[in-house]
């Protein structure tokens, strides 16, 4: 996050001028719809995330966990690549208390990749890792407690947030004053600066946002030259509940998912 800190005093002009309202467009909801992570086996993914960072079972589904307004979904692979690196690098949670959240996650075995440090006009940090590969940040962010933001990663962060704005909405802003980034449904999106590689078969597989016109959402992206890797299509949820879906390719190789409930 310090590097994105130093990154953002360049781009922050260039990111302005997507501060503004965006053009017309199919309506996207002002949400984080999900998270999409890769597991051996989605049932420990669902237990091993509720027991170290909360979150509420659904009926629609065994392989997922509502935070919020955003579902964390897990996918099985057995194959997942960690995720830092990646064009989705990490995912963050916030606690009132990050001192006290970091000795329980170390007595529940959790690994710490980077201990609690606390960054001048910021706020306390840590870095630990899941099971199966995914870079999680912890933050003591009185503002935004729970699922705090998810992290993108790209040769020009700017450009990238630019983007999302553009495509899905968003609220432009300054976390702490100090990063840019844009919020959906009080979720920070944010981006540091780096060569990534795409985050399919990641840790982070992929993130997704919800329209009520998938065909026409993805007819407009078409026509914005956004790559479609897979046409909309329906999937039956095990609740019998119908979803419709589409894949598309966001900067520097993001897999992102458009979703009709």
């Amino acid at each position: 996050m310090r590097l994105f800190v130093r990154a953002c005093v360049c781009a922050s002009l260039m990111f302005a001028a997507f501060g503004g309202p965006a053009a017309a467009q199919t309506p996207v909801l002002p949400i984080l719809d999900h998270i999409h992570l890769n597991v051996p086996d989605p049932a420990k993914g669902v237990e091993w995330y509720q027991k170290n960072f909360g979150g509420t079972p659904m009926t629609e589904a065994p392989d997922r966990l509502m935070l919020g307004d955003t579902r964390l979904i897990f996918l099985r692979n057995d194959k997942g690549q960690p995720s830092t690196g990646s064009a989705l690098d990490h995912i963050g949670f916030s606690f009132a208390d990050l001192d006290a959240k970091m000795k329980e996650l170390e007595a529940n075995g959790v690994k710490v990749v980077t201990p609690v440090r606390d960054v001048a006009g910021l706020f306390k940090l840590g870095f630990v890792e899941d099971p199966w590969g995914t870079r999680i940040e912890v933050v003591q962010d009185p503002d935004k407690l729970g699922l705090h933001h998810v992290h993108l990663r790209g040769p020009d962060p700017a450009a990238v947030l630019a983007w999302y704005k553009e495509k899905f909405g968003g609220e432009v802003g300054k976390l702490k004053g100090r990063i840019d980034g844009v919020t959906y449904g009080g979720v920070w999106i944010l981006a540091q600066r780096g060569d990534a590689v795409p985050s399919e078969g990641h840790a982070v597989d992929h993130i997704g946002w919800r329209t009520a016109n998938l065909t026409a959402k993805i007819a407009e992206l078409k026509a914005q030259g956004v790559k479609i890797t897979t046409e909309p299509r329906p999937l039956r949820l095990a609740s019998g509940t119908t979803v419709n879906y589409s894949y598309l390719e966001g900067p520097v190789g993001a897999k992102i998912e458009m979703v009709q409930r």
